[in-house]
């Protein structure tokens, strides 16, 4: 059904009134498309579900709870082939551009000993260790400086503990890449969707201008499912509450001797890896 040039100026007016912009004031301009947002969810619905009660958005009663989340990769367990299909597996269904060179955008990919635990750094070190290649990624710090850095609250932290992106807000000024010690975030220098060789239609693609990064999958969370590295990674990397003591985590990081990335600079890093 069309809008005749008057209806749209009164609509448009009203919209201006109310100061609806951008995407609300487009939608009050097109009879029956609100209805169709309220049945399909978009993704960015899904990964901000609100538990305050000031939003539309319903939280699904089947999502994972936790009070903190984190991450154990256990050393012994994964391969090259497992860490393969860990990265694989979130780049297909986050839209991660395959972009070459310096502007390579990465949510979680493979780098050696000594790049990831400088610091820890010893010629004596076991070799099998020293040779291996370690999983990382964004490690949603407890005291992330990422989020205390950004000038528009674009990078936020949720109260489980998930350290977010809302790419809507991002300026691009990049303060929160200066302010990550783990070089975990990543700029699209360019528009990353031409660099993406299957689109995934269930999550938001990106644009020139912004920085992203791992997110833990909330997703997936928010419909009670573990995050896809996890899930793809054949048991190497285990998922849970930290601050649940009967969780499968918590019950490795008391078996296991583990490490952390840089703990020094107090960021209190929450990707563990068992060794």
């Amino acid at each position: 059904m069309g809008v005749d040039r008057r209806k749209f100026l009164k609509l448009a007016g009203v919209s201006a009134a109310l100061g609806l912009g951008g995407t609300a004031g487009f939608q009050l301009l097109k009879p029956g498309s609100l209805d169709a947002a309220e049945r399909m969810p978009t993704p960015y619905q899904m990964v901000f579900p609100s538990e305050q009660g000031n939003s539309d958005v319903t939280p699904n009663p089947e999502r994972l709870k936790g009070r903190r989340w984190g991450m154990l990769i256990d050393m012994r367990k994964l391969t090259p082939a497992k860490a393969q299909a860990a990265i694989e597996a979130c780049n297909y269904y986050h839209n991660v551009p395959k972009i070459p060179g310096k502007q390579e955008i990465k949510w979680i990919w493979t780098a050696p000993y000594p790049n990831v635990f400088p610091e820890t750094e010893n010629r004596w070190a076991d070799p099998d260790i020293k040779n291996a290649q370690f999983i990382t990624m964004c490690n949603h710090c407890n005291n992330p400086p990422c989020v205390r850095v950004c000038p528009t609250k674009a990078t936020f932290q949720r109260e489980d503990g998930v350290v977010m992106m809302d790419m809507h807000r991002c300026i691009g000024c990049r303060f929160c890449m200066a302010g990550c010690p783990y070089g975990s975030r990543s700029f699209n220098f360019r528009d990353p969707r031409p660099f993406i060789k299957k689109e995934y239609p269930l999550y938001p693609t990106r644009t020139k201008g912004v920085v992203e990064k791992c997110t833990f999958c909330t997703e997936r969370l928010a419909v009670g499912k573990l995050p896809y590295c996890s899930e793809a990674s054949g048991g190497a990397m285990v998922f849970g509450d930290v601050d649940d003591a009967g969780s499968e985590l918590r019950q490795l990081l008391r078996k296991r001797y583990s490490i952390r990335r840089k703990p020094n600079l107090g960021t209190d890093p929450q990707v563990y890896y068992l060794v």
